[in-house]
């Protein structure tokens, strides 16, 4: 089964994640395969829009943990190398030279949730939870968009506690631009493609530069850069809870593993709450 399917529907490409058994969990080929697709999307002129959506029941989990752990990755060099593909998956995304479309709905968590929010745009069903629980498994964000999203206070908030946000309160921010019904959430996708389409290609493209020069002008491509190399460092730390995290996953899956990582965060909100009575 390919990991991600792609369909050409007028003028937009629709590109959608296809991992469903594993909530569209980003794995090394479908970084390969998305990066190959947008630079055909890029390249094609009957492509004016580009919508990235899923299927199954999440968006996408985020990075693959089971590869990861299976590859025994250590060191900030070797994790430099493996964040350096995924940051170059979701700048790829970012810089997309046409206007680009995020379908999302279920989990949209991590690596996923980057993804999105590469995208210009943002339709979210009313179901939709986003999130960056990274630092609940001794990691962070491989591309630190979010401060330039939802501002500073909340992206601290998010990132240090790993917490998840529903659809409204993603809207109140500004991360997504409109919800709908899990049922209507292609043809919200299509209205507003309808919406793009008439634009000549030439405008679509000159406009998309103006705004990626806009935010490269708050200095994103160095903050993401140098969110980088820390986070190679982070990754490459090896801190007890990451190597336990990573034996549970090889010797009991990768579900054992977040049951105990939610666990420890379950037990300190417990042990707190007691603590206060």
């Amino acid at each position: 089964m390919s990991v991600i399917t792609v369909e050409q529907k007028g003028p937009a490409r629709w590109i959608t994640l296809n991992r469903p058994d594993k909530l569209n969990a980003i794995n090394y080929e479908m970084v390969n395969a998305l990066r190959a697709e947008f630079t055909s999307a890029e390249k094609d002129n009957n492509t004016k829009v580009l919508v990235l959506t899923a299927n199954g029941r999440a968006f996408s989990s985020g990075y693959d943990l089971s590869e990861l752990a299976e590859d025994g990755i250590s060191g900030a060099l070797s994790w430099h190398t493996i964040l350096e593909d995924d940051v170059s998956l979701t700048m790829q995304l970012w810089s997309f030279p046409k206007p680009t479309i995020a379908a999302v709905h279920g989990w949209v968590l991590a690596g996923g949730c980057e993804l999105a929010m590469a995208c210009d745009m943002i339709i979210a069903t009313d179901k939709a939870k986003f999130g960056e629980p990274e630092v609940k498994y001794g990691s962070g964000p491989a591309t630190l968009l979010m401060p330039f999203i939802i501002g500073q206070k909340k992206t601290n908030e998010l990132l240090f506690t790993g917490d998840t946000i529903e659809a409204p309160e993603a809207l109140a921010l500004g991360l997504i631009n409109k919800i709908v019904p899990e049922e209507e959430l292609h043809n919200a996708v299509n209205a507003l493609i309808r919406k793009i389409a008439p634009t000549p290609l030439s405008t679509l493209r000159l406009t998309k530069i103006g705004l990626i020069r806009a935010a490269e002008a708050t200095g994103i491509r160095q903050a993401i850069s140098a969110n980088m190399d820390v986070s190679a460092i982070l990754n490459g730390s090896d801190s007890p809870e990451q190597k336990l995290f990573d034996e549970i996953v090889r010797t009991d899956g990768l579900k054992a593993a977040l049951a105990w990582r939610d666990a420890r965060f379950e037990e300190s909100l417990t042990t707190k709450s007691g603590e206060d009575k």
